[in-house]
Formats: C-alpha cells, structure tokens, sequence
C-alpha cells in the first residue's frame, strides 16, 4: 500500500483520482461522489465515537450501513437521493476491495431503497419557441441576447444537456452538420446539428464582444469569463415566470423536450436513445411513458364513458 492510501481520506482520494482519469465522469459527478462517501465516513466517526481507520473501513459491514441509511432519511434525503449515495458507496467499497483485497460484499450487496422513478417533464413544441424567442429578446446588448438563443436552440434543438452545450469550444466552429459530442461516462455521440442551431451560433459568433480562439470557451459571460450554469438556469427561470410556465421549465427540460417531440413524430426509440447517448435503453423509454400518460389523460376528458366514471 502506498503512503498515500494509508488514511481513509487517502484512499478515498486515490479513488477519486481514478474516477476523474480512467472513467472519464465529469468533475461535478466526482465531486458529488466525494460528499457521499466523505459523509459515510463521517457518519462511521460518530457512529463509533472516533475516526475510522483503512481497517475500521474494511470491518464495515450490513448493520452499519443500515443504520447510516437510517440516518440519512432522518435528515430529510428522499429515497432517489440516498439511492445515489449508496451506489456512490458501493462503487467505492467495490473499487477498495480489490485495491486493499478484502471481501467487500456486506457493503455492495445492501439493498438500494425502492422509489417510484419520475417522467420526465418537457415542454410544449409552442412553449419550447417561445423560450427561445424569449431568450432573444431579454438582454439589452445584442451579442448576450444571440447567446442565450444560441445556447437554448442548441439544448432544445440538439438534445444537449446544458454541461454539454457550454463546455463546447471555438474548435467546434464553424458548427457542422454533425457535431461529436463527449457526454457523461466520458461516451462519444454524434448528433445532427439543425440549420436554425448553426445559424443561431454563427449569430453569436458574428456579434460576440470576445475573442474567440480554437481552445477558448465557445460561450463567455458579459465579463469574458466562460459562461456558467447558473446564468442560463436563472434565464429559464425569468422565461417560465414571465411565459407563466411551470417549475419543471428548466434547461433540461428542453432536452427532454427534444426527445419526446422526436418520438411523437415518429422518431425510432433507439436512435434517440443515441442521440441523447443514454446508456440503456430503458432510460429512453421513459419517453414512451410520458407520452401514454399525456394519451391516458386525453382519453380522460375527452371519451364520454371516461366522464361518467
């Protein structure tokens, strides 16, 4: 064993390392593993009345993990957030067991708590081009407004997820018309980029107040900085409140927009599972669900017999 995987946070860092380099997750995906298992650790420190040890980690065992469960549901996390933290766990003790060679199953055999999996929420097609026409018309300078319609036409007309659509580069210009995209987990994509996205960009492009260079960010901030969530999030937040759409109107849901609208007009299942470059199938699905809910509803209001029921 190395020096540095002597203390718990050692090795826990060692994992870290390995999970940002050789499995390619997003820095936002490793950080969130760090507070779940740095927060089991913390759990085990007062759970023992002192600070686990490499071997206090490796004597976890059912009841321990139980009981931080237990714990985690009385702080108010619902069962699809503790689901996440106990894979975060378990991928940890998987990784650690064969690294330090100790039988980790008590820990990866817990049983993940049952939740009822929610649909995703898209937008209208109408509500989806107002969003759009909205981002346009929003910012007093010209170059910020074809930003942010830039940026929107890219996750509602490309099925980008928002990571994705800014961490794009000045190497992806001039847009062509598919566009390799590296997604979660590190996997490639190529998807097709509509003319009214390339335009929207080129738009952008053409009034930007920055440089833009083959390695700089694509999008910038008003300051030249690369441009951050937070901005677009609170953009569709101004778009749902003045547009009176509901909360579930957020950047993402223009991605789950892009597919349910690709379905409805008779998109293959596969292919849009690739195009958003789920891994399995049955995540995509999920789109077939919203769509018998939305014809079930229908069929509510709609048939008379449904009425008299």
């Amino acid at each position: 064993m190395t020096s540095t995987a002597k203390t718990p946070e050692g090795i826990l860092g060692l994992w870290l390392a390995v999970l940002g380099s050789a499995s390619g997750l997003s820095e936002n995906t490793v950080a969130a593993y760090r507070r779940d298992v740095s927060g089991f650790m913390h759990f085990l420190s007062t759970y023992h009345g002192e600070e686990p040890s490499i071997d206090g980690l490796k004597a976890v065992r059912h009841g321990e993990v139980r009981a931080w469960m237990a714990h985690e549901r009385r702080m108010g996390n619902s069962p699809r957030s503790l689901a996440r933290k106990l894979s975060a766990l378990r991928n940890f003790y998987s990784w650690m067991g064969d690294r330090l060679g100790f039988d980790a199953t008590s820990v990866i055999f817990t049983r993940t708590p049952r939740f009822q999996r929610s649909l995703p929420r898209p937008v209208s097609e109408d509500a989806a081009g107002k969003i759009v026409e909205f981002a346009g018309s929003q910012a007093v300078e010209k170059w910020i407004a074809a930003r942010d319609q830039a940026i929107l036409v890219l996750l509602y007309g490309c099925g980008l997820r928002l990571s994705e659509a800014l961490s794009l580069t000045g190497e992806a210009l001039p847009l062509p018309e598919t566009l390799r995209i590296r997604g979660k987990g590190g996997k490639e994509r190529v998807i097709p980029v509509l003319p009214v996205a390339r335009e929207a960009v080129s738009r952008y492009v053409e009034l930007c107040m920055h440089p833009i260079y083959p390695n700089s960010p694509l999008f910038f901030g008003k300051r030249g900085r690369p441009l951050g969530q937070r901005a677009v999030r609170t953009l569709m937040e101004r778009a749902r409140i003045s547009l009176g759409l509901p909360s579930s109107a957020t950047p993402h849901a223009l991605r789950h927009s892009f597919a349910t609208h690709l379905l409805n007009a008779g998109g293959d299942l596969r292919a849009i599972q690739e195009l958003l470059g789920h891994k399995s199938i049955s995540t995509t699905q999920a789109y077939t669900a919203v769509e018998s809910s939305r014809l079930l509803d229908v069929y509510s209001r709609a048939h008379p017999r449904a009425q008299e029921g």
